[in-house]
């Protein structure tokens, strides 16, 4: 179970290769043991998960009433995460360095259910993938639905499912990335639909984006600031639909610019087109002008 939100799959998340005519491929991507519960022995916690010297070793790890008014549980949570969060870092350098010895920049696309991430994903790998190499990590909780999506659209796709499981880790992503094996281009992450969780979570990408979309409300960027906090670029979607909806453009740009100054803004409509040429010249201008 993941210590920071409680999230977690006790059958393990499935990697999904859905490419070719082969019935698909599926691993899991954590291969290593993933339960941060209370079940862990003391061995596995290291020096950094000290007691204090009430905190016997020798009873099963349950705290009474005592303990609680103390805060104890508290104090442990707060080291696991920080412990989860080393360790998804670390893999994170190792996923970047591989990364970039391949020439390979990831993009990871964070939003919430409904944004119109995949929409955007699809004509991005018909409309530029023909002049940059793009292919495409899928995550969501269950169904390859997205990922049958992109592979029509014509890009090389992975799927990655997380069961209970809110965000992609590092860990996940390299499973990805062994399973895609890109050389050179984009890869295109798309995460599980949620605008809190995946911003704690490096996966080792060069640049996040997050997509946002009129029909959500423009009060968003203040009332979810950690994931506006991290990206690299915010893509107002869904353009098409402004004169039908209450959203203020310039609340929202303004609220973006407060908590995060350096997040460029781009205008765009999937399904129209508006804005795709500045979308597409961003994403090529990451690549390195592979594009030409």
């Amino acid at each position: 179970m993941c210590a920071t939100c409680g999230c977690g799959d006790p059958v393990g998340v499935r990697v999904i290769d859905v490419r070719g005519n082969q019935p698909a491929q599926v691993r899991s991507a954590h291969p290593h043991e993933h339960s941060h519960g209370p079940q862990h022995s003391h061995d596995e916690h290291g020096p950094t998960h000290e007691h204090g010297p009430t905190h016997e070793h020798g009873h099963s790890h349950e705290h009474g009433p005592t303990n609680n008014e103390h805060g104890h549980p508290g104090v442990e949570t707060l080291v696991l995460e920080q412990r989860v969060l080393a360790k998804n870092d670390a893999l994170a350098h190792r996923n970047r360095g591989w990364l970039a010895g391949r020439g390979v920049v990831a993009v990871n696309l964070m939003s919430s259910p409904g944004s119109g991430k995949t929409t955007l994903l699809e004509r991005t790998v018909r409309e530029l993938g023909a002049t940059v190499p793009v292919c495409v990590i899928e995550g969501d909780q269950e169904t390859t639905f997205d990922a049958d999506r992109i592979k029509a659209a014509g890009a090389p796709v992975v799927q990655i499912n997380t069961g209970a499981g809110c965000h992609l880790d590092a860990s996940m992503l390299r499973t990805g990335l062994e399973a895609l094996d890109p050389h050179g281009g984009i890869v295109l992450i798309e995460n599980v639909g949620n605008l809190v969780c995946p911003a704690l979570f490096d996966l080792g990408e060069d640049s996040r984006v997050v997509i946002m979309s009129v029909t959500e409300g423009a009060d968003k960027p203040l009332k979810y600031p950690h994931i506006f906090a991290s990206a690299t670029l915010v893509l107002l979607n869904k353009l098409d639909l402004l004169p039908y909806v209450d959203f203020d453009v310039a609340r929202f740009a303004h609220d973006v610019g407060l908590i995060n100054p350096d997040a460029a803004i781009l205008q765009v409509s999937a399904t129209r087109g508006d804005g795709l040429d500045r979308w597409y010249g961003w994403l090529t201008a990451r690549a390195g002008g592979q594009g030409g």
